[in-house]
């Protein structure tokens, strides 16, 4: 008997700062999505080349090797990955205008407020069937 269950949203986080994708990795995993991580542009790149693509992609803007502009850069010019929707995550108050600058889905500044980022999360990756209900679990903040 073969048993089909619906796939969480997947969430690709590329930041280059470590407790960022830790902590953003264990908040959306809580929420019930699935996460991978890369440090910067060039590892996520490696990352969509050789695996499924997700659902959305956090990309922070400022990162060695390759930052979030290179890397946007790059997926907007492979048609294989244009098509997967960006959450521009940065500090400094030019998230939006960077985001807009991107062709973006949304954004978020950094310090980011959870509220928000789990709002523009559900916005952008809609919960499958078996996810219909967010897990119940106490928040630790």
């Amino acid at each position: 008997m073969v048993c089909c269950v619906p796939v969480t949203a997947q969430i690709l986080i590329v930041d280059d700062d470590s407790d960022i994708r830790e902590t953003l990795t264990e908040l959306l995993e809580g929420e019930g999505y699935g996460c991978a991580t890369a440090g910067n542009g060039r590892e996520a790149l490696q990352y969509l080349r050789s695996h499924p693509f997700p659902t959305l992609i956090l990309l922070d803007l400022m990162m060695p090797v390759m930052d979030g502009f290179d890397f946007r850069a790059a997926q907007l010019q492979a048609d294989e990955l244009r098509e997967v929707p960006v959450m521009v995550i940065s500090a400094g108050g030019r998230a939006e205008q960077a985001a807009k600058s991107l062709a973006a889905a949304d954004y978020l500044s950094k310090p980011m407020d959870i509220g928000d980022l789990f709002r523009k999360v559900r916005a952008l990756c809609p919960p499958t069937a078996n996810d219909a209900e967010p897990p119940k679990q106490e928040r630790r903040h």
